[in-house]
């Protein structure tokens, strides 16, 4: 009798073993399945990184540019309101009624005011 229970006892462990093993092979392929998920991310993630840094980068050449062309713009408007300023002291009209035309030494209002719009 104490050799049945034996084998029944040996038999029974043989069938926990088998679905240890079981369990054990399903745990494997959940791992491997999620091995392969966090390549995949990471693979995304680095690529969407590497946009976004090549979006920051362009954003910031963007930026770059448009104060480039601000600070022209202002330079422009400097430079151009001394030339005009400085053919006004020449004798000559700047305003849009008699321009480029000699002023015979009198100060033409039109001329005076649009240089004072410029100053402003």
């Amino acid at each position: 009798m104490m050799d049945r229970n034996f084998f029944d006892t040996i038999i029974e462990f043989e069938k926990q073993l088998e679905s240890t093993q079981l369990q054990f092979r399903a745990l494997k392929e959940f791992v491997a399945i999620m091995v392969e998920e966090r390549q995949a991310l990471q693979q995304e993630n680095n690529h969407l990184r590497q946009r976004l840094d090549e979006m920051h980068e362009k954003e910031a050449l963007h930026e770059k540019m448009r104060e480039a062309q601000v600070q022209l713009t202002k330079t422009d408007i400097g430079e151009g309101y001394d030339n005009l300023a400085r053919l006004y002291q020449e004798g000559f009209h700047v305003c849009h009624v008699h321009f480029g035309s000699s002023r015979k030494e009198e100060d033409c209002l039109f001329c005076l005011s649009f240089l004072n719009k410029q100053n402003v």
